[in-house]
């Protein structure tokens, strides 16, 4: 079954759902869907020379054959996403509140399994007719944990007292257009094959990443697994980085990071400018590294390392074109 195909299913099988259920009941309904995880095996409608892709992506035939099925995937998604809104409104109360996120960014370099925005930011589309504005937008900072808070406020229920997350039911309804001055994330790894424990810290415009450990590598599933429409890009990127300079620091930072990062969001929408080291910004620093212990601190979080990591200097034992250092200038 492709994966077009199985989110026709999945609509049907809500559908079903809904029409057996009985009405008069309160309904709190979870729809999870793949799309657009990996395999990316829908046949694409985007053109692959016309897609677009992040400045830290490299301009590969391959890059762009999967970035055209990536897209798709997303098409494919929001098309659901308008199928579920409709049979919500007609199955459901008039008093329907509708959520749509996701667990974090895509599968591509310097997204998921990082902490960069494009692996944290992720969609967050709310709506609930006659409390919330149709087409409003805020750029308030909010957090995946506050998500339950908010659904109970709403609810007319009972916030428990011990949850990380609050609600930010005031801004869904427009009476405030603030909620968070800080959003802290943490990024551990994913079996034995992303060993790579980060922490950061983010306001409205700066943001603070510690790699816990700069001594390993930076490995994940696309690079190490190269699988047919997933990381099958990985083996041109390695192949151009052995002879283009952009293109060997592009790989480079991929696998191997200082210990402290600091970005202006403000101005640097991809994160590619460092400013760690900037003495204009080292009060900042400062500020932002003691909030982000404290946080560590009160979370309890001893920056676990649950797997034997990939270390750098042992590169060439992993797998020998897996990291190509830029060249000298």
């Amino acid at each position: 079954m492709s994966r077009a195909s199985a989110v026709d299913r999945l609509q049907q099988d809500v559908e079903a759902f809904l029409r057996k259920r009985q009405p008069d009941k309160p309904l709190c309904l979870f729809v999870g869907t793949s799309n657009p995880h990996v395999s990316w095996t829908s046949p694409t409608t985007f053109d692959p020379q016309q897609v677009e892709f992040p400045p830290h992506h490299l301009d590969t035939p391959e890059t762009r054959s999967l970035r055209a099925a990536y897209y798709q995937e997303i098409k494919d998604l929001d098309r659901l996403i308008g199928q579920l809104r409709g049979l919500a409104a007609k199955h459901m109360s008039q008093d329907l509140l509708f959520v749509h996120s996701s667990d974090h960014g895509s599968q591509w370099p310097f997204a998921k399994w990082n902490l960069y925005d494009y692996g944290i930011r992720v969609p967050l589309i709310v709506s609930r007719p006659g409390h919330i504005e149709a087409g409003s937008r805020v750029d308030a900072l909010v957090s995946w944990v506050d998500l339950l808070p908010t659904l109970i406020d709403i609810g007319d229920g009972q916030l428990p007292l011990k949850l990380d997350g609050r609600s930010f039911a005031k801004v869904l309804t427009g009476q405030t257009s603030q909620h968070r001055d800080l959003i802290f994330t943490t990024h551990t790894g994913d079996g034995t094959k992303n060993i790579f424990p980060i922490r950061s810290v983010r306001d409205s415009r700066w943001k603070l990443i510690h790699n816990l450990h700069p001594e390993f590598a930076h490995t994940n599933h696309s690079d190490l697994d190269r699988k047919p429409m997933a990381g099958g890009y990985w083996t041109e990127w390695a192949a151009l980085a052995k002879t283009d300079d952009r293109a060997a620091a592009i790989v480079g930072r991929y696998f191997e990071r200082p210990e402290w990062e600091l970005f202006d969001l403000q101005k640097d929408k991809w994160e590619q400018h460092n400013l760690i080291d900037d003495p204009a910004h080292q009060a900042r620093v400062a500020e932002l590294r003691q909030k982000l212990a404290a946080w560590m601190e009160q979370q309890g979080d001893t920056g676990l390392v649950h797997s034997k990591p990939r270390l750098l200097q042992d590169r060439e034992r992993w797998h020998p074109d897996h990291f190509v250092a830029p060249k000298a200038k």
